[in-house]
């Protein structure tokens, strides 16, 4: 059947078929020399000497990528089951991979659907760099890093939640000390804020520093928890991909009729 074979080429690590292999490795590669492209792209020597074959290469590109999309969309019932096929087509589309499928040619067609502001499609065209988060269907191990990010999502979401009321506080804080003394450098909330994120993150560019014995104060301060709030994503991350890794090889060692550990040293 038509569909299945389908299937079995787009759909990753599909029975082992080469197609299937073929189809992945192509794809992978494709996206990177789409990422390359566009970052030479940005060179004017470069586009000026190569840009009719950067266009030709986008247009090929775009040509696969929508194969590659319609292809998904047929087969949708398959990857993602439902009481109709409209139903899945509807499940593939907004589902993670089904949108960044549809972001990575959408700004080619764009123009062609509504009138676009140029400086709004100019900035909608780099969208394409969203074709590389297509890697992450096709490696394994990307993919890992992707779950591990799924399933510590709470706790990064309260590291994120704390990280902001501290940077609100830290800003209205200094934006009250500031001010008055620092108009220029602190004239509002929203500069403010952008001072305590570099502080927070410990970038500390140094165009904008306090200058009174209190905002110098609250800088410190900000500056040390900044030491504890970004480690506390990478700890998390790093924690949950040790206990997937540690999962994934008590599987392999485990007997797969029994479920009983295998002692490989025997």
């Amino acid at each position: 059947m038509l569909k299945e074979k389908i299937y079995r080429v787009v759909n990753k690590g599909a029975h082992g078929s080469k197609y299937n292999l073929v189809f992945d490795y192509g794809i992978m590669l494709l996206i990177i020399l789409n990422v390359v492209a566009l970052a030479i792209g940005t060179v004017p020597e470069i586009r000026i000497k190569a840009g009719g074959f950067l266009r030709i290469f986008e247009l090929i590109s775009i040509i696969i990528f929508t194969i590659e999309y319609l292809m998904r969309l047929y087969v949708a019932d398959l990857t993602h089951p439902s009481s109709s096929q409209v139903k899945s087509i509807f499940k593939f589309v907004f589902s993670g991979y089904g949108m960044i499928d549809l972001v990575a040619i959408l700004p080619f067609y764009l123009p062609f659907l509504i009138a676009v502001d140029m400086r709004f499609l100019r900035l909608f065209r780099l969208m394409r760099f969203f074709r590389l988060m297509k890697l992450n269907r096709y490696n394994s191990s990307l993919n890992l890093i992707w779950s591990v990010v799924k399933e510590k999502r709470s706790e990064l979401a309260v590291t994120g939640f704390v990280s902001v009321l501290i940077l609100l506080i830290s800003s209205f804080l200094m934006y009250d000390v500031e001010s008055k003394i620092q108009p220029d450098k602190f004239p509002n909330i929203f500069a403010t804020f952008w001072w305590a994120i570099a502080t927070l993150t410990t970038v500390g560019y140094g165009d904008v520093y306090p200058i009174t014995a209190v905002g110098k104060v609250i800088s410190s301060l900000i500056a040390i928890l900044g030491i504890g709030i970004v480690a506390l994503p990478t700890g998390i991350i790093s924690a949950g991909f040790m206990n997937k890794i540690d999962k994934k090889e008590a599987s392999e060692d485990a007997c797969p009729h029994c479920g009983k550990e295998i002692n490989r040293k025997l």
